[in-house]
């Protein structure tokens, strides 16, 4: 099944113009709940409540307000905000080129797929040139009456958006305590080391996924068919506080041989 187009937009540098589509290139896989009374299990809703009366407020009686100081408000209105939003446009300013992995991975905050929407040969045009030149560009544009930064990558043949977070929402690394603590001896930096090459490999992103969720559906899916399975949680074992580092990392080497092992067996019992 196609993508949902869920916006359109034109990138726009000079006068190069590429009409796009926008698709959502993650999704909320999370589980959701309805809240029920627990007596005849319909729905409840929520209500905005007087805490000092405990009476329910009308929504036309409800007014934004923004704190200033303790107990004073200033209340804005919706034509007052809807007056400060920015004005809806389909353009997609280019602003500069950047070397591609100069922004780093906690400025971004959601990714999108674009497609072309118009003049194919343009799209492919301009993701050759961002790939060939290992660049990428820095947008800026208006979505659903908010704007946004982003960053216009080459991705797998295709043309992706990254929105960016900005610059007073992004904690600095350097506003962090430096690491402090004693210098590791021969004999532990040698099995890090082996550590971290017993386990270099290749990304497989299907080997990661929600195990609670997991769970917690087939819980539901039991519950439903009318069973009632209780939920076994693990804990992993505490490690002694007299451990030393040397001992936790060969420990870690132990358990990767074995498990090393293990896989080499079932192969050559299926083989």
């Amino acid at each position: 099944m196609a993508a949902a187009t869920i916006w359109k937009g034109v990138i726009e540098f000079g006068d190069v113009k590429v009409p796009v589509r926008f698709h959502s290139a993650v999704q909320d896989r999370s589980i959701h709940f309805n809240l029920l009374h627990q007596k005849d299990l319909v729905r409840v809703k929520q209500a905005m409540v007087n805490p000092n009366t405990g009476q329910p407020v009308p929504s036309e009686q409800i007014r934004r307000g923004f704190e200033v100081a303790p107990g004073t408000y200033v209340i804005l209105s919706d034509a007052e905000l809807e007056e400060r939003q920015p004005k809806e446009s389909r353009s997609i300013q280019i602003e500069r080129f950047v070397p591609d992995e100069q922004i780093n991975h906690q400025w971004y905050e959601r990714p999108y797929y674009l497609s072309p929407d118009e003049h194919a040969d343009d799209y492919a045009a301009l993701v050759a040139a961002l790939r060939e030149n290992k660049l990428e560009g820095v947008a800026r544009w208006v979505m659903r009456k908010r704007s946004y930064v982003g960053s216009l990558q080459a991705s797998n043949g295709h043309l992706m958006m990254v929105s960016l977070r900005y610059a007073d929402e992004v904690i600095p690394a350097d506003s962090l305590p430096r690491p402090e603590g004693r210098a590791l001896d021969k004999k532990e930096l040698n099995l890090a080391e082996q550590l971290v090459a017993a386990l270099h490999t290749d990304f497989d992103p299907t080997q990661y996924h929600d195990e609670y969720r997991e769970r917690v559906l087939k819980f539901i899916e039991a519950k439903a068919k009318g069973h009632k399975p209780k939920l076994r949680v693990v804990m992993p074992p505490k490690p002694s506080e007299d451990e030393s580092l040397a001992a936790a990392l060969a420990a870690s080497m132990s358990q990767i041989r074995r498990g090393a092992k293990t896989v080499k067996k079932k192969e050559r019992a299926s083989a």
